[in-house]
Parts: C-alpha cells; sequence; structure tokens
C-alpha cells in the first residue's frame, strides 16, 4: 500500500488552509473575520458589506416586491427569519444605501402546541419574541396555531391574481412613489401591537388529536407545515398584505428539494423551492434568503449580535431516521463536511427547474390539490410510474377470492338490508360517508400519501372537509351535465 506521507514527504505541496491571520480576501487591508468558502475571506466590514448587497440584489433583479406594498413577514424566531427581519430594518434605514420601499409586517405563529409545550413555556417564547419585533418597530402580530381550525373555505381556494406588472409598471410605482413621498402622502406604519388571541383548551387538543393522528414523522411534519401555510395565508388576505416573506435559506432548500422528490413531489418543485411562489393567486410567497448558506446566516448573527429564539420543533432530539426530513437533512450536512460544494450543487439544479405550465386561477378548481393549492399531478397516462404504483396499491389491498365480509363497526348498518341509511345516527354507514368525503380524487400524490399515514380524516379542520364536499359536488354535477357541454375545440367551430 501507498505511504504517501512516508515515501513522499517533501515532494508534494500542502494547500494552505485560510486563517484569521491573513488578510481580506475582498479590500487586501483588514485580517479576516471570517471564512465562508475556502476562497471567500471577509474582514468584518467587507462581510456585511456582502451580506447586505447579496439580500438587496436578490430583491432587485426579480422586481417583485413594489414600491409601497404591504409585506408580511414570517419570523419563526430562528437564524434564518431573524437575519431577513434583520436585514429589512438595514433596509429600511433612513441612510441605507438603495433603501427598500415596501411596508413591511411580522407574523409569528406559535405552534407550541404541536409539541406538547405548556401554557407558561409557550407564554414565555412568545415574551421574548414579543421583544425583538417592539425593538424592529413593525407592526407585527402573534397567532396560536388553534386558529387554523376556524379558518374559511377561502384559505383553499386561489384568489384571482392582479394582472402581470411589467418592468415599465414598476418603473411608474418608483416614479409614484417618489412623488408621494415627497408631497408627505406616505405615513410610516405605527407599530401595532397585537395581543395574544385567547386558545381554548378544547382547540388544543383537537389540533393535538389532528397531529397525533398521523402515523409518522414525516406526515406529522408535512401535515403542519400545510396548517401554518394556510394560516400565513390567511392573516395575509385578512390584514392587506400582498406578499409573504418567508427565511428559507440556501442549505434549507437543497434539503427540502431531495426530500420533496423523495416524497412524490417533484412536478411541484419549482414552487418549494423557487423565488417566489404564486399558487395562491392575490398572496406571492418570495424568499429572499435563498441565497445565503446556513453557514453564512449563522456568521452574520454571532458577529452582528441578532437576536434569536430558540424554539423547539416535531424533530428536536430525534434520531437521523426518524423521518425522511431528518434523515435528508443528515445526509446533506454531513456530506456538505467533506465536499463543501454539495449544498450550493443542489441549489443550482433548483433554480433550473420551472413548472410545466403556468397555473391559471381560471382553471378548474378540481386540478389543484385540496390541501397543497399546487397543479394536480395525478392526471397522467396509464404508462406512467404514478399508475404503476396505483395499480400495485390495489391489488396489495385487494381480499382475496371467498373471503367473507368484514362487519361495519357498528356491527351492521342501521339502515337494513336493501334500503338507503337514515344519514342521522353517528355510527350510521350513510352518515359517515357524507361527513368523511373521498380527499384522494382531490389531493396530489405527495398528499395522498401524507392523508394515507393519517388514522382518520374526520379531524381534519371543518374547512377542509367542507371544501372538499363542495368540490366532489361539483364534480358531480359537472358529470351529470358532460353531455351538454362544448370541449374547448368545439367553441371555434360552425354553427
Amino acid at each position: 500500500m501507498c505511504q504517501v506521507v512516508e515515501e513522499y514527504p517533501d515532494q508534494l505541496e500542502r494547500a494552505d488552509l485560510p486563517s484569521v491571520s491573513k488578510k481580506c480576501g475582498k479590500c487586501k487591508e483588514a485580517s479576516t473575520a471570517v471564512v465562508i468558502r475556502t476562497a471567500d475571506t471577509y474582514c468584518r466590514g467587507c462581510f456585511k458589506e456582502y451580506f447586505v448587497h447579496k439580500f438587496r440584489a436578490t430583491l432587485g433583479k426579480n422586481r417583485i416586491i413594489f414600491p409601497g406594498e404591504k409585506v408580511l413577514l414570517a419570523v419563526s424566531g430562528g437564524p434564518s427569519s431573524c437575519a431577513m427581519l434583520n436585514q429589512v430594518q438595514e433596509g429600511l434605514n433612513q441612510n441605507a444605501h438603495k433603501k427598500l420601499r415596501f411596508l413591511p409586517g411580522i407574523i409569528y405563529i406559535d405552534e407550541g402546541c404541536a409539541v406538547n409545550q405548556t401554557v407558561e413555556e409557550r407564554q414565555r417564547k412568545v415574551s421574548e419574541l414579543q421583544a425583538v419585533f417592539k425593538a424592529a418597530g413593525f407592526p407585527f402580530h402573534i397567532m396560536p396555531l388553534e386558529q387554523v381550525l376556524d379558518l374559511p373555505n377561502s384559505v383553499v381556494v386561489a384568489a384571482p391574481s392582479p394582472s402581470e406588472q411589467l418592468a415599465s409598471t414598476y418603473k411608474a410605482a418608483v416614479d409614484h412613489f417618489i412623488q408621494a413621498k415627497r408631497s408627505n402622502d406616505l405615513t410610516a406604519q405605527d407599530q401595532e401591537e397585537t395581543s395574544v388571541p385567547y386558545v381554548q383548551e378544547s382547540h388544543t387538543q383537537r389540533l393535538q388529536q389532528l397531529i397525533g393522528s398521523a402515523k409518522t414523522l414525516t406526515a406529522r411534519e408535512d401535515l403542519l407545515n400545510t396548517l401554518k401555510q394556510h394560516l400565513l395565508v390567511h392573516i395575509a388576505r385578512s390584514k392587506g398584505y400582498s406578499k409573504l416573506m418567508l427565511g428559507d435559506n440556501c442549505t434549507r432548500l437543497a434539503v427540502k428539494l431531495l426530500t420533496s422528490i423523495s416524497l412524490g413531489r417533484g412536478a411541484q418543485l419549482a414552487q418549494d423551492t423557487g423565488f417566489s411562489d404564486s399558487r395562491y393567486g392575490d398572496i406571492i410567497v418570495v424568499r429572499p434568503m435563498r441565497d445565503y448558506s446556513a453557514n453564512e446566516i449563522a456568521s452574520y448573527n454571532h458577529m452582528f449580535n441578532v437576536p434569536c429564539v430558540v424554539i423547539p420543533s416535531l424533530n428536536t432530539k430525534t434520531p437521523d431516521r426518524a423521518s425522511v426530513h431528518c434523515l435528508t437533512e443528515s445526509f446533506v450536512t454531513k456530506l456538505q463536511v467533506d465536499f463543501p460544494s454539495t449544498v450550493s450543487t443542489i441549489y443550482r439544479t433548483s433554480e433550473k427547474l420551472q413548472t410545466a405550465g403556468r397555473s391559471s386561477i381560471s382553471t378548474n378548481l378540481c386540478d389543484r390539490c385540496l390541501l397543497c393549492m399546487c397543479t394536480m399531478d395525478t392526471a397522467v397516462e396509464k404508462a406512467s410510474a404514478f399508475q404503476a404504483t396505483q395499480v400495485s396499491t390495489q391489488l396489495s389491498q385487494a381480499k382475496p377470492t371467498g373471503s367473507p365480509e368484514q362487519p361495519t363497526a357498528s356491527g351492521q348498518c342501521c339502515s337494513g338490508a336493501g334500503t338507503e341509511g337514515c344519514g342521522s345516527g353517528v355510527g350510521c354507514c350513510s352518515s359517515a360517508s357524507v361527513k368523511t368525503p373521498d380527499l384522494k380524487s382531490l389531493l396530489c400524490y405527495s398528499c395522498q400519501l401524507t392523508i394515507k399515514d393519517m388514522l382518520s380524516v374526520e379531524h381534519l379542520p371543518a374547512y377542509i372537509l367542507s371544501e372538499a364536499q363542495r368540490r366532489l359536488r361539483r364534480f358531480r354535477m359537472r358529470e351529470d351535465i358532460s353531455e351538454f357541454l362544448l370541449d374547448d375545440g368545439d367553441e371555434g367551430g360552425d354553427v
């Protein structure tokens, strides 16, 4: 076996690792304070300039947020979202170069009930975050996750989106904003201190039953993220915000990309990991922190004392193989240690992803998933992997020939043989079919897997079940009158 160190000690050249004793790679004057990558060494001043420029350049080159728009910042207390809040605060400073021109607000969702935190622990975390939000000077809203049980059906219905805004429209909006500012037509938003809504104990128990009904941690995490997204969109709509800003960084999006592929969300990758996401129509989700790695954010927060609040989540203190999310995160982070370009390579792949066709709000609601609101990916040809999976599932669940019929939960149907169910009893088969509609036809493939891992869909919020019933009724009605409807190709035909 070759012994490199023993046989060739003088002929091999060893690369010098960067250290803090070297000069900054940009200004060449001050000493290095942080090493992002092997060739990227920065002093304290150059690193802050680099960090700030990247954030404002990301917003500037996309031109999605118009001057004077109300933008809701989703802050969870973690390093990435707190760094995003700090960048917005710095960008709105009077002395800032290339000052930001939108009107920000803050939203925090208290999900302590999902991790079985006590009321005292939740109140302590909320108090710490309130101090951070008050120091920022922006209006903020604190909502417990239990509020998701009282949402209206409109949350899972895509609202009409505004018309596409061209570059000339953006320039006109900038000129109008500057003129309005000179004439003092724009006033700064007053800091709005919203009290935490009272949470009923019954709501907390219902939400814990909903999260606990998922048999796997992977399904619980997906269900929790979906509910949080619904609540964020509802708060943004009710408070008059047109943009929702998330703190997803490059490392998190790289993990999310591989996790989504593993969970069958390949068709939704462009919306789940892209800079902007317009699946909700009137509310556009933006991710301005997607160009930062977790190492860059941690270094910036440490050097410039950005306050963060540590809040436990569902996967806190869990082993690597507890869920697909944990396993993928462990794989990426460990691979990143030996191969520093791992995260950036995965991230660059996500930048190249695009949807097959731009989803239109006028599209039939049955073509959108009931939970994630993405375009359905189940309408495929028979010779596809999805159809093969469906056939395999049906064969595995098929009963052998001659097997006895299983009795119902109540022993027998309350209606008796040969008659329709009364639909009034709790155990009646007819009433059960009405209360719990079949959601399979209304969900994409990934959300089908999540619902499949649940013990019962009866624990889902009322707005999801009622919207499911409404869509099924419309679908049956469309089937009944399908013979009298014109196809798209027949509209321009001869009369």
